[in-house]
């Protein structure tokens, strides 16, 4: 079973957020996709993080699909559940930690995730190389830890398809070692100096 964390990576995640958000003032749909998002910490770090930059009337408007491959079919009640452990939940600033979890019991070390946040995702299980995404005109797409284990030529492919499910000016978001491959830069503009987050040019 993959293994992360909350806020695990945090700077893509807030620069995704801060280059999505001008984007959708007053839509009264937002769609996120998080791919490969293994037991949710990631998502649901998004999820928070559109919270306190949103608030909660256009918060509302949000809707992110996790996706996964999930080999051990156990993602799917993780996130449903919304139900981490200490270790988890380690990294969360205090003041949103106790703001966005209630311990599930007195007698564990086991922590739910509010409603508020837990009813934004939805989970697919999901293989990024059928080249099938989960859904279209997406305002942002992130998938970080994932890119680095395809081949080059499928990595192309499969961030062809992301250029594909996002809505006008969409922005795509993936971890700092990777880079968009030579042959499709011309499908994005890059956003940021220092990160990979960028916008969808429309070909």
């Amino acid at each position: 079973m993959a293994f992360t964390f909350f806020f695990r990576d945090i700077n893509t995640l807030e620069n995704g957020v801060k280059q999505l958000l001008p984007n959708v003032v007053g839509k009264s749909k937002i769609k996120i996709w998080d791919a490969g998002c293994a037991m949710g910490p990631e998502p649901y770090s998004l999820a928070i993080i559109l919270a306190e930059q949103m608030g909660k009337f256009a918060f509302k408007n949000v809707s992110i699909t996790a996706s996964d491959i999930d080999g051990s079919n156990l993602f799917d009640k993780i996130i449903s559940d919304g139900v981490y452990s200490q270790t988890e939940l380690g990294r969360i600033p205090k003041e949103l930690f106790e703001k966005y979890f209630t311990k599930v019991n007195s007698d564990e070390d086991k922590y739910k995730i509010v409603d508020e946040i837990r009813l934004k995702l939805k989970f697919v299980k999901h293989d990024l190389l059928t080249l099938k995404p989960v859904d279209s005109n997406f305002n942002l797409i992130i998938c970080k830890n994932v890119l680095l284990h395809f081949n080059y030529e499928e990595r192309i492919e499969v961030i062809k398809m992301f250029h594909n499910s996002l809505d006008t000016n969409g922005v795509f978001a993936t971890e700092q070692t990777q880079k968009i491959p030579q042959e499709i830069e011309h499908l994005f503009e890059r956003l940021i100096p220092n990160g990979q987050v960028f916008k969808k040019v429309n070909v």
